[in-house]
């Protein structure tokens, strides 16, 4: 993936690995705060840098189905819409509400094709537990079967087949298609669109429209006349969700996402992606503290999740939302270590970003 036309800045050097007191490993990268307007108050690497948005889009995938006709009909609740806005960790809770959703769009985790039956969930526990009582974990555990729910609950809402939803000219992904583009404020025809790991499309955008639609979300009255009320209303509701079900967003063991909204009840969502993309939405605080947005991506794509994670804890440090015992207690997350044989930790990570963004 390259950058937009007429882009100039390269990648920064966002977190280093040492080794002693050795570089050993360098992830470069880009990082940008934008406003809701799309104004940037601060960037670091390139603006323009094109991203796939993978999972950080699930969010925002959803308002074609709160926006659906008949939508008001299925009574979906706050946990629902958590779960279907995440990448959850397949632990029993998440099964327990996406079974119910399941249920009332009349179909069964058999129709999901966003993993295969012997897929381990992403909870270390729960797959451990599964292998012990040699149970096999289903559909259902699958970080994406949240989203896929999603997909069916919309066919049945637009009285269209379930057969072949996660096809790019099925009706339920053309609505998603749109509701993304007009939230991204280009047309369906020119998304930059390729196929997700889930088997469904996913899409790509600057790094700049990223960090503009997480400040969307955390003011989506902000947005205001640009989007119109339904949508509005639909981007309040799955903030909220999110924001009071972090859990289920995400899971009970040691996810960034979920213990970072735990760490700040009410403040921050935060949505990880792969290939080392975040988003966060900072929530107002104030009139000296409005609503912003912040995209984070990881250029080498970070497979160990060690930069993101360095480099996202560091932002909220540095944008003044943990304090120095906070990010202390997050270490495991500002400073992850690496252990030898011994269980010694002998290698570090550590962000530099924060020294990098500038206006």
């Amino acid at each position: 993936m390259t950058s937009g036309p007429g882009t100039t800045r390269p990648s920064q050097l966002l977190a280093r690995q040492l080794r002693g007191d050795v570089v050993e490993s360098e992830h470069r990268g880009h990082l940008v705060v934008a406003a809701a307007n799309g104004r940037l108050v601060g960037a670091a690497g390139d603006p323009d840098r094109v991203v796939m948005l993978r999972s950080v889009g699930k969010p925002f995938a959803l308002v074609a189905l709160l926006t659906a006709p008949g939508v008001d009909g299925l009574r979906l609740t706050d946990e629902e819409l958590a779960v279907m806005a995440g990448s959850h960790s397949g632990e029993d809770a998440h099964v327990r509400v996406l079974s119910d959703l399941l249920a009332r769009a009349g179909a069964a985790a058999s129709d999901l094709v966003c993993g295969t039956d012997q897929a381990p969930p992403l909870d270390a526990a729960t797959a451990a537990r599964l292998a012990r009582a040699v149970e096999m974990p289903g559909r259902l555990r699958h970080q994406c079967s949240g989203q896929h729910t999603a997909f069916l609950l919309l066919a049945r809402l637009g009285g269209w087949t379930p057969a072949g939803y996660w096809t790019p000219d099925h009706p339920s992904q053309r609505a998603i298609t749109d509701a993304i583009a007009a939230l991204l404020g280009t047309t369906a025809g020119s998304l930059p669109a390729a196929i997700d790991g889930c088997a469904i499309q996913t899409y790509a955008a600057p790094i700049r429209d990223v960090a503009r639609l997480q400040a969307v979300l955390a003011d989506p009255a902000a947005a205001a006349p640009a989007l119109p009320p339904p949508t509005i209303a639909a981007l309040i509701r799955i903030r909220d969700a999110m924001l009071t079900h972090p859990t289920l967003l995400g899971g009970t063991g040691d996810r960034l996402d979920t213990v970072l909204m735990e760490r700040l009840p009410g403040r921050i969502t935060v949505k990880v992606g792969a290939e080392g993309l975040a988003g966060l939405a900072l929530i107002k605080a104030g009139p000296d503290r409005p609503a912003t947005g912040v995209a984070i991506k990881i250029e080498d794509g970070d497979p160990t999740g060690r930069a993101l994670s360095a480099v996202t804890t560091d932002m909220l440090h540095a944008l003044g939302l943990l304090d120095d015992r906070a990010t202390a207690d997050l270490a495991r997350f500002h400073t992850p270590t690496v252990a030898d044989s011994l269980g010694r930790a002998v290698a570090r990570t550590q962000s530099c970003a924060a020294e990098l963004l500038s206006p």
